[in-house]
């Protein structure tokens, strides 16, 4: 029985995550849970999945947590604290980790440091720090396992064959909610609209990621990581449809693809049963004849800029990437808020990274300090506009 942890499990995710566990009560068993503010939907989970530890974002959440418990009262923490003890409980094998933002790398590294297998679903921690967990998963020997389904394909076309044989990897993006729109509109897009994804449900902060196509951009900068390849040898490709979730060719020409109905729960559930595949009976069967038609396509980067600020932070490579997401994380909440037009995410990012020297990316302490200057810059910079 794998024993689990989830960090950020009352997100998309995360819910998700138990809903697979859920299926399989005989293989997987939740030693640990954590949660942001939503405290209701934790409690819940906690009566159903009787973790032995919990942590909640804000201390005095905890109080609350504990009113509405049942007779199961794990222990609880708060913070990253809390983090960091779900990540190292003895009783753990894995850690699946379904933060979103920058908060996901500590508890990360600190999981690998104590030999826990990893499943992967926080694209931040390789964006900022791939070539620390680089290292750490080599030096510790423990599985790095993606949970984003463009990787999981990735990795599931790679099963028993040699990255060495790798000529290019090809991850598939929909095109989020804006693939058609001219580009002179994008100005006057409001949340609400970029929140409303096509294909699939996420967390606001990933949504608009894919609404910008800087969430594709992570995803290059993570199969980078988890691959080994150079960036040169990862390409995105607009696919709306959203069935084909990754191609590998490799060097005789042979390109392998891995395909499925649009649904987190398969790459999930992989993640959690590698090597072995378990019944999936429960998801929907793919059907091409009644999808009839798969369509393929370049990414306009003049329509989705962030996609070519992903490539040029990888291939300054350093604490770019660190900065690149910072400044990220800060230009998307401020557009959530309404403080700025979603163009001005993509101008805001250039600019910080433009004023960026990059510095050493194999040091926790640097890429936490180019992250951190890149958060507060960007913040300067959306000040400045509103007064």
């Amino acid at each position: 029985m794998k024993r689990i942890s989830i960090l950020g499990s009352t997100g998309s995710i995360g819910v998700q995550t138990l809903e697979v566990i859920s299926n399989f009560p005989e293989k997987c068993k939740v030693i640990g849970l954590s949660a942001g503010n939503n405290i209701e939907l934790l409690a819940r989970q906690i009566k159903e999945f009787k973790p032995l530890i919990v942590s909640v974002k804000e201390e005095e959440s905890i109080d609350r947590l504990k009113k509405l418990m049942g007779k199961h009262v794990p222990e609880i923490y708060a913070g990253m604290e809390g983090l960091i003890k779900l990540s190292e409980n003895n009783e753990l094998e894995m850690v699946v980790v379904a933060l979103v933002g920058h908060i996901g790398l500590i508890p990360t590294i600190r999981a690998i440091e104590s030999g826990k297998d990893i499943a992967l679903a926080n694209k931040e921690t390789l964006v900022i720090g791939g070539e620390i967990i680089k290292e750490l998963i080599l030096r510790k020997g423990v599985k790095l396992l993606p949970v984003d389904s463009e990787h999981s394909a990735v990795f599931q076309c790679l099963v028993n064959k040699s990255g060495n044989d790798i000529s290019r990897i090809i991850l598939t993006a929909s095109g989020g909610p804006f693939r058609n729109t001219p580009r002179e509109k994008l100005e006057y897009i409001t949340p609400e609209e970029a929140l409303a994804h096509p294909t699939w449900s996420m967390g606001p902060k990933i949504t608009i990621d894919s609404a910008t196509l800087m969430n594709k951009g992570f995803e290059v900068i993570e199969a980078r990581w988890l691959f080994n390849v150079d960036v040169e040898q990862i390409q995105v490709m607009v696919h709306p449809q959203s069935i084909i979730h990754s191609l590998v060719e490799f060097k005789d020409r042979s390109v392998f693809a891995q395909m499925s109905p649009p649904d987190m729960r398969l790459p999930i559930q992989y993640a959690l049963s590698y090597p072995e595949r378990w019944d999936g009976s429960r998801l929907k069967p793919l059907d091409l004849v009644e999808i009839g038609r798969l369509e393929f396509e370049a990414p306009c980067i003049e329509r989705f800029p962030c996609l070519s600020l992903a490539y040029k932070a990888i291939k300054e490579g350093g604490t770019s990437p660190a900065v690149l997401n910072g400044a990220n994380e800060v230009a998307v909440g401020a557009f959530l808020e309404k403080k700025i037009s979603f163009q001005r995410i993509y101008k805001l990012i250039s600019q910080v990274l433009e004023e960026h020297i990059p510095g050493d990316g194999k040091s926790l302490e640097s890429v936490l300090k180019a992250t951190n200057w890149a958060m507060g810059r960007t913040r300067e910079l959306v000040e400045e506009e509103g007064s």
